[in-house]
């Protein structure tokens, strides 16, 4: 009875009594993609495409 909540299952902090001790679950593995495409899919207007837009 270690959660503070009244329910009929464990908690959602609970961790098994292992012999090494309590451990958290296991996560998922961070991995780095390749990326696929050097070129960016969106950029900011140049200074003179920018003077362009407001000139007219």
């Amino acid at each position: 009875m270690l959660c503070a909540l009244e329910l009929d299952e464990p908690c959602v902090s609970f961790r098994p009594d292992h012999p090494e001790g309590l451990r958290p679950p296991r996560q998922m593995r961070f991995e780095f993609r390749q990326e696929r495409s050097t070129k960016s899919a969106w950029a900011f207007p140049t200074a003179a495409e920018q003077a362009a837009l407001h000139s007219a």
